[in-house]
């Protein structure tokens, strides 16, 4: 059971602050959460949730500030342009790599050290 102060606000309004402090934390946090899962799955609509994300972040002095700046930093610049604006030229998914799949295939190099220097003396 919840004691207070007689002299203290009621535990109503303790209850209300707590709830409307988690609506708030919840509204703040949210669209980052969304937009991280649009821009590891390279949704067409991860450019619009980063920048909600973005502006919702700023307020958030001075981390959030950095990180609003650096997301439109990114987006508007010309690598970000390339992968959020233009679908058809996406980067690769991440099972489609590459890299050789068995260690056989990729040709191992021989470490050659390097020549020695000349002699000054």
């Amino acid at each position: 059971m919840l004691r207070t102060d007689p002299n203290g606000p009621p535990a109503g309004f303790i209850a209300f602050m707590v709830l409307f402090m988690g609506v708030m934390f919840s509204a703040m946090i949210i669209p980052s959460f969304v937009a991280a899962y649009a821009l590891r799955k390279r949704k067409r609509w991860a450019k619009i949730a980063s920048i909600i994300a973005g502006v919702t972040s700023a307020t958030n002095a001075p981390f959030g500030t950095a990180v609003c700046v650096y997301t439109f930093w990114f987006l508007f610049s010309e690598p970000g342009k390339a992968l959020y604006d233009n679908p058809q030229r996406m980067l690769p998914d991440a099972r489609q790599a590459a890299w050789p799949v068995n260690k056989t295939a990729a040709k191992e190099e021989q470490y050659v050290p390097p020549p020695s220097p000349p002699d000054w003396r």
